[in-house]
């Protein structure tokens, strides 16, 4: 599924205009970004977890040359499924 399938399956499901619905999507997807930007973690109960992770230093190879490089730390978004999400799943 992609943005325009997920955007007309919301308008479907709440009655209302694509338009209004790719508006509160892009304001959802926002509002998530911003909040971990800030180191928060978003919980949507039944549905999951979005939060921002440590990744540490690492070595690693280019894959062209074979040759050693260094790969910095980075903070990265993670997400952990809700017991509801993995239970839709069985």
């Amino acid at each position: 599924m992609n943005k325009s399938e997920l955007i007309d399956a919301i308008a479907v499901s709440a009655d209302i205009s694509k338009a209004a619905a790719g508006r509160a999507l892009d304001g959802a997807m926002d509002a998530v970004k911003n909040a971990l930007k800030k180191g928060e973690m978003v919980n949507l109960v039944g549905f999951g977890s979005f939060y921002v992770a440590e990744r540490a230093a690492r070595a690693g190879r280019n894959p062209r040359s074979g040759a050693a490089i260094k790969i910095k730390a980075a903070k990265v978004p993670k997400f952990r499924p809700g017991k509801g999400l993995k239970d839709s799943l069985q």
